[in-house]
């Protein structure tokens, strides 16, 4: 390996990830609340399995009710020459490879991983983690989760996003990727370099449908259906699924899609991208025509290069950014009106938790403390002469709430709200003239009791509060004690008294078994909760998510509307 393709080891603090918005959460939920964490026994000795893939053998160890194979590889190097093109496919390796330990996440920015005894990140990534019940051949249900955490960071090993509960509890087989991040992912050298660079820009993508395509050719070894994948993912993973559902070249490796506070409408132009990779050029000292030496320089200097010009600030069509870029690979903004309906025959869950944006304002503590005067000048600095329609709509939806609740739901709504609709009643238009794949919209609302650091403000159903609820991932396993801060922190944050945890419980239970059943069938369900119907135009049925779930037709409809009397790009 190159080792310019490894970095340095990198420590998470209570405070780096607290004070980020508590992303993470914990493993092993479903038991009683007398006691609460599920303990399974594991011998002295422990269990593996050897299953046989396309590159050769694997050895897997039995944990938590379920056989776990990690750090599977499943491309070859993209270090050193390969850097910033296709990966390759892995090297065939000759007797039995154990796989028992995480993979390497991609580099990134210094606390941006989620998982316990991860390696260090790498540039040379490409693994992936397989949780199944049985290495037998009932063809169960895949489901194929692309971590969050932006385009920048992540990883397949985040303990709240550990597979083993919805293998165990739901008969389905779990697999989860890392992959290219950040400039390594997403760098475009289509104006720079050879025709060898031309489908530069989307190398995230590409990993994930290389991910993908090891499914599509070995999942059958590890008890899974190579025709029966769902993929799906939160925040940044949910921009990738966005992606996945646009690109030609995905389109038969999946079935079912699920995009879960992550729409994504717009891929990046390739004159932007040009002008992001120059922009790095420049912070790394070097010419356009120096483009070359990008594939000799230290992974940590093109780390430094991308935290420096990504900390510049946004404003205006120009702004720098690292998204995928619209070409060979994906080829139409996602979900595009006139693009072609890759997804149409692709069954959708799309949607949002309720207070969102309590995440992103965790820092700003004057958005805590607003007035109608102060909430009026924010609005007027961000949408101009719109600010009053705004105000207006939102005000006359939610009368009894103040100014800061107001902000917290517009800025919900203008970061992740409007889009799902946006591209929910976009899919609704395709199934209506192409094919009758049905989708699914939520509300996650089952909040958080515990205070945005330096307010009275509870931060709710903030961004990311699901994952581990969709996991079933509130407690430990074994002995019930946390093994982090940040496990620590959701032990504390699901609730201290009995009704609070029973209600956590009951909400994790209803998301993990509808994400489950709608991996199964297409169609998500829970027992005892309410069907849920189709998301279709006029009634636009959202499902609430919650210990008791309910159906509510067009919720806030006062808001829905004024984001789409705005003007939007027309892409």
């Amino acid at each position: 390996m190159n080792p310019a393709a490894r970095l340095g080891p990198f420590r998470f603090t209570r405070r780096s990830l607290l004070g980020r918005g508590a992303v993470g959460f914990a493993s092993a939920a479903g038991a009683t609340l007398l006691n609460p964490f599920r303990s399974l026994a594991q011998s002295s000795t422990p269990e593996t399995r050897v299953a046989e893939t396309k590159y050769g053998r694997i050895r897997g160890l039995r944990e938590n009710g379920v056989f776990a194979f990690k750090g599977v590889p499943y491309a070859g190097s993209v270090s050193g020459t390969n850097r910033f093109k296709p990966a390759p496919p892995p090297t065939p390796w000759i007797g039995v490879r154990d796989a028992m330990t995480l993979g390497a996440p991609s580099i990134q920015p210094p606390g941006g991983t989620y998982g316990i005894d991860e390696p260090a990140p790498s540039e040379d990534c490409l693994s992936l983690n397989v949780w199944t019940p049985a290495c037998d051949h009932p063809k169960r249900p895949v489901m194929f989760y692309c971590h969050g955490g932006g385009f920048t960071s992540g990883s397949a090993g985040a303990f709240f996003q550990d597979g083993a509960n919805l293998a165990r509890e739901y008969d389905v087989v779990v697999v989860e990727t890392n992959h290219r991040l950040g400039l390594l992912g997403l760098l475009y050298l289509g104006e720079f370099g050879s025709d060898e660079f031309a489908g530069s820009g989307t190398q995230l993508l590409s990993d994930l449908r290389h991910g993908l395509e090891w499914v599509r050719d070995n999942i059958g070894q590890f008890g899974g259906d190579a025709d029966n994948v769902t993929i799906f993912g939160e925040s940044g993973g949910g921009w990738k699924v966005s992606c996945l559902l646009a690109m030609p070249s995905a389109a038969n490796l999946f079935h079912k899609a699920s995009i879960e506070s992550g729409p994504m409408l717009h891929g990046l132009p390739q004159d932007r991208a040009a002008a992001t990779t120059r922009a790095v050029l420049q912070q790394l000292g070097l010419g356009p025509n120096d483009w070359r030496k990008l594939l000799q320089l230290p992974a940590a200097d093109l780390l430094k290069a991308q935290v420096a010009i990504l900390s510049i600030p946004k404003s205006g069509p120009d702004t720098i950014n690292l998204w995928p870029v619209l070409g060979p690979t994906l080829p139409h903004h996602p979900f595009a009106p006139a693009a072609p309906p890759f997804a149409a025959n692709k069954p959708l869950i799309i949607g949002t938790c309720h207070d969102e944006a309590n995440f992103f304002l965790g820092k700003d503590l004057a958005a805590y403390s607003l007035t109608t005067e102060s909430l009026m000048e924010r609005l007027t600095g961000a949408h101009g002469e719109h600010a009053h329609a705004i105000y207006d709509a939102y005000h006359r939806s939610r009368p009894e709430d103040s100014p800061t609740d107001l902000y917290i739901a517009i800025e919900t709504a203008q970061r992740f709200r409007t889009d799902s609709i946006t591209l929910a009643e976009r899919k609704v238009a395709q199934q209506a003239t192409q094919h009758d794949a049905a989708t699914y919209m939520y509300v996650y609302t089952h909040g958080c009791d515990e205070l945005v650091p330096g307010t009275q403000h509870k931060r709710g159903a903030y961004h990311s509060w699901d994952v581990a609820f969709r996991f079933d991932n509130l407690f430990p396993g074994g002995d019930g004690k946390p093994k982090s801060d940040l496990q620590a922190y959701l032990l504390k944050a699901i609730g201290s008294d009995e009704a609070s945890r029973a209600a956590s419980i009951q909400t994790a239970h209803n998301l993990s078994e509808m994400w489950a059943t709608f991996a199964r069938t297409g169609q998500p369900a829970a027992k005892g909760q309410p069907a849920w119907p189709a998301y279709k135009l006029p009634q636009r049925a959202t499902m609430m998510l919650d210990a008791n779930c309910r159906v509510v037709n067009d919720p806030e409809p006062l808001e829905r509307r004024v984001w789409a009397d705005l003007p939007r790009d027309p892409s």
